[in-house]
């Protein structure tokens, strides 16, 4: 390829790049720190300054405060699929590109969807809404990243077979760390706000003892640090701590470096 070539092959990938989607994505270190919550504040702040936002999919896990937040946004009906004698659902793929809203929230993003889905997996969805030029802000827990999940299966004795490639968080604009302290999250687990009564004492004696929280939550902290590192796209890395509710958000500047704000 001359040097003509090499020119106009850069300015059309430059179009592509202004052509294709953002791309916002919150880590946690475990289930029920608040990624989905964050992610519907979110929809609704931008709801509010008049920015065409839709909710792709959510994942309440029948949580009262999430539940309560999807009230008042505006949500595209999930598809309902029959596969092996049951009717399940899953994200209407075909409908938000049809649609095409400014941005769109797609939750779950290591979901594995149903045989005979235009994608095998969710992470493909978003791949292929960005493509499409529409923005997409979605989440993620720590262990469902290619790279730790070996090092997680270490720390909890579990294995965690959906798994998101390291690649696709290297296309994210912005990664969000929703970081919690252990002593808050089992405080929210013993309360009931993660899982219904009679899960609370397994998630207590398995996944969620402290110290696996401890190594998890250093997990998610350092994912977040190394998603700058790459420089792939310029990445705002933030940490946001929550103090006594998830409504009530306590933020700390403690470093400011190009590309980064880490919140603690």
């Amino acid at each position: 390829m001359d040097d003509r070539e090499h020119s106009v092959q850069y300015f059309l990938d430059l179009i592509k790049k202004s052509h294709r989607g953002k791309f916002k994505v919150y880590i946690g270190m475990i289930a029920g720190v608040g990624k989905s919550y964050r992610m519907l504040q979110e929809a609704h702040e931008l709801l509010e300054n008049g920015v065409n936002v839709q909710i792709g999919y959510i994942e309440t896990h029948g949580r009262a405060g999430t539940e309560a937040l999807l009230q008042g946004l505006p949500v595209i009906p999930r598809r309902k699929i029959f596969y092996k004698g049951k009717e399940l659902e899953e994200m209407d793929l075909d409908t938000i590109i049809r649609v095409h809203p400014e941005i769109v929230i797609v939750d779950e993003l290591a979901h594995t969807n149903v045989e005979g889905s235009l994608n095998e997996k969710r992470w493909q969805d978003v791949i292929t809404l960005l493509d499409e030029g529409i923005n997409v802000i979605s989440a993620i827990n720590i262990q469902h990243i290619e790279s730790v999940n070996e090092e997680v299966q270490e720390i909890t004795g579990i294995e965690v077979k959906e798994r998101v490639p390291d690649s696709v968080l290297q296309e994210a604009d912005e990664v969000v760390n929703i970081d919690l302290t252990a002593e808050e999250l089992i405080a929210r687990l013993k309360a009931g706000k993660i899982y219904r009564p009679e899960k609370i004492q397994t998630a207590l004696d398995n996944f969620f003892r402290t110290e696996n929280i401890l190594q998890l939550r250093e997990l998610a902290l350092k994912e977040v640090e190394l998603r700058s590192d790459f420089g792939t796209r310029n990445l705002w890395l933030v940490s946001v701590v929550m103090r006594k509710h998830l409504g009530e958000l306590s933020e700390r500047r403690q470093s400011w470096q190009p590309g980064i704000i880490l919140l603690l």
